[in-house]
């Protein structure tokens, strides 16, 4: 088997649960107990530290902390650090990196260290959700796993699965924004983003000429929406025009693609930007109003 492998493909497709199921399965030895993946000596996962001090203090408290955006070298050096040093259980190790998008610059240079000269035994499992950002050097070491999208069907069963008591609307709106992706679809239900997808779907169809519906949307939104539910809304949007974009006639297209792009650029930019939560919904409706029907059509 191949000591490194990318697994690819859109966020919440289930690739961390996969990799650490898969890790688990390559550190087993038989005739031996073998702790669960999260606690096992031989399955190490760089992670994101506390995002300062303060928050590293909560977290030895045992209380939920913000974390750093990114994967710093140290991490990746702490990891290096163990593979010096025989397996515990068994003849095998396995890291997991999730996701290798957020390493550092310096630790994607470290790590590629260990991927060109991997120890015997030790196995990478990278998951990525944008494969074509990661350094060509990565990629040429790595054997690529594409996960792909599942059908709305098979969305639908995860979420009434894991979410009985969402009412119809919630989960339908959930897995027609998700696209396949399950991770996703469960996000909107916990965000709660019924109301937020009716107003966006009424603009995207009929737009908004007097602002009403982006009044609308802003009330669904709520007047004080965290970064997380702001995250939602602007993959919820992206994803609404993605689909849109499906039986469009060409001149739709092109305003669909402009609007997409636009409402991309804002989601990237929600975890980091301070941006006026009620300025961003107004943004957002604008774009979703550029990409709607033609009124006739509407």
């Amino acid at each position: 088997m191949h000591h490194a492998w990318i697994l690819a493909g859109a966020e919440g497709l289930g690739k961390a649960s996969f990799a650490r199921a898969a890790a688990a399965e390559l550190v087993a030895q038989t005739g031996t107990p073998q702790p669960p993946p999260d606690r096992h000596p031989d399955i190490l996962a760089p992670e994101h530290p506390p995002e300062n001090k303060v928050e590293a203090q909560k977290r030895d408290d045992g209380q939920p902390y913000k974390t750093k955006r990114s994967i710093p070298i140290d991490e990746i050096r702490a990891m290096q650090q163990r593979l010096t040093t025989r397996p515990t259980l068994g003849a095998r190790r396995a890291v997991i990196i999730d996701p290798a998008d957020d390493l550092e610059t310096n630790a994607v240079n470290a790590l590629l260290k260990s991927l060109e000269e991997p120890p015997a035994g030790t196995f990478f499992l990278l998951v990525s959700h944008r494969p074509g950002r990661l350094l060509p050097t990565v990629r040429s070491r790595c054997r690529i796993l594409r996960f792909d999208p599942l059908s709305d069907d098979a969305v639908a069963r995860i979420v009434t699965g894991a979410e009985p008591g969402a009412d119809a609307a919630t989960r339908a709106a959930a897995v027609a924004a998700a696209r396949g992706s399950p991770g996703m679809a469960l996000g909107f239900v916990g965000q709660g983003l019924g109301p937020v997808h009716q107003a966006m779907v009424r603009i995207l169809q009929a737009g908004d000429d007097h602002f009403e519906q982006r009044g609308a949307l802003a009330d669904a939104i709520g007047a004080r929406p965290d970064r997380e539910r702001m995250q939602a809304a602007c993959d919820l949007a992206r994803a609404l025009v993605a689909g849109a974009l499906d039986n469009s006639p060409p001149a739709r297209q092109r305003r669909l693609i402009a609007a997409h792009g636009e409402i991309a650029r804002l989601a990237s930019q929600v975890a980091t930007y301070n941006y006026d939560p009620a300025l961003l919904v107004m943004e957002i409706g604008g774009l979703l109003a550029s990409a709607a029907l033609p009124r006739e059509t509407a």
